[in-house]
């Protein structure tokens, strides 16, 4: 049992790392865009393409499942002995076939859950996630107007602070050496993000409050994906980038004209095509699916851990693709994120401890 929690940990763990990756990388796609076209419309259209990305998933596994069922012979075997394989299936699905085989399952032999996401509770998960994610969105992208794409994916990590300090009022157990990993990522975010002491320009300051809104995110996803199916995360997600593109729409409608590319113009929209197709596909439809699912098996300040590596990718990806140098500080900075990730994934407790759990 304690190996397959840790095999299951591992897994979550790489999930989120790639995650972290995408992450990082769709940063240049996101300054890229904004040569184009305004923040607001930006986040629309990521996020519409997102929510259609997830939908043709959905319909493409029903369609799966239906051929499956209508292939599929009735064994002759007694009706109780059946029941108690089903039973079977619905537990061992998820360990056995991972997260897209489960997809695949006909829903019958899903493991159902009080908490699982259906009816009320998928609206209203749906509408609160897409609320925060649009709000997170839109800082973060107002802000990296003025920021370049490394500083930026550090600022936004600032996340795996307030995770942790949101998550005791939540009454989240954190152990000590995340702790002190999350300290330490701090001083690397330090070092890589104040080149000038403590002054914060306005584009770093909006940046600082979409972190504070995926710090909200992260810990909004924990709770709704709490017992949740295959198909019931890829439906949250689907409704959150649903919900966000709606509020994305509305507000490039309003002010959107206030930005240097804010007038809407086709050609222009041709323009930030690639990085809308990136971002949209990748960065939201993807991304943000790996990150409900690897954030099903972890600690919800573990995980922020792990996703702020996308800080680490940012600047690698804008070193090799927007030509931005790094100081011997910066890298310095990045070192310690690095050192933070590696110290959260050690263990630390006793046998004693442990025996007891």
């Amino acid at each position: 049992m304690k190996n397959d929690t840790r095999s299951g940990s591992i897994r979550s763990s790489l999930i989120l790392i790639l995650t972290a990756l995408i992450w990082g990388s769709s940063f240049v796609g996101q300054r890229a865009g904004m040569e184009f076209i305004g923040p607001f419309l930006f986040i629309a259209l990521r996020m519409a393409l997102g929510s259609a990305t997830l939908v043709l998933v959905l319909l493409l596994a029903s369609l799966v499942m239906r051929s499956r069922r209508t292939k599929k012979l009735e064994p002759t075997v007694p009706k109780e002995a059946l029941d108690k394989e089903k039973a079977l299936d619905k537990e061992k699905t998820l360990d056995r076939k991972g997260f897209l085989g489960a997809l695949m399952q006909d829903p019958s032999s899903e493991v159902v859950s009080t908490r699982g996401l259906r009816g009320k509770r998928l609206i209203i998960a749906g509408i609160f996630c897409g609320l925060v994610l649009f709000c997170s969105s839109a800082f973060q992208q107002v802000g990296i107007i003025d920021v370049d794409a490394g500083k930026a994916g550090f600022l936004t990590t600032l996340y795996i602070v307030l995770v942790p300090i949101l998550g005791i009022v939540l009454k989240h157990k954190t152990h000590w050496n995340t702790w002190v990993a999350v300290v330490i990522a701090a001083f690397g975010l330090y070092f890589l993000c104040m080149q000038t002491g403590l002054r914060i320009e306005l584009g770093d300051l909006m940046v600082l409050l979409g972190a504070f809104g995926w710090a909200c995110h992260i810990l909004a996803i924990d709770h709704f994906v709490a017992g949740a199916s295959p198909r019931d995360v890829l439906r949250l997600c689907a409704a959150q980038f649903a919900v966000s593109a709606l509020l994305g729409l509305i507000c490039s409608l309003l002010f959107d004209g206030l930005f240097p590319r804010g007038a809407f113009d086709f050609q222009a929209l041709l323009g930030a095509l690639p990085s809308v197709l990136f971002v949209g596909i990748l960065s939201t439809g993807v991304a943000f699916t790996l990150q409900a699912v690897g954030q099903q098996g972890l600690n919800p300040t573990t995980a922020s851990l792990i996703m702020s590596l996308e800080a680490v990718f940012a600047v690698l990806t804008g070193m090799l693709i927007l030509h931005e140098a790094l100081s011997g500080r910066e890298i310095l900075g990045c070192a310690l994120m690095l050192g933070a990730f590696v110290l959260s994934q050690l263990s630390f407790r006793n046998k004693s401890s442990t025996a007891q759990t």
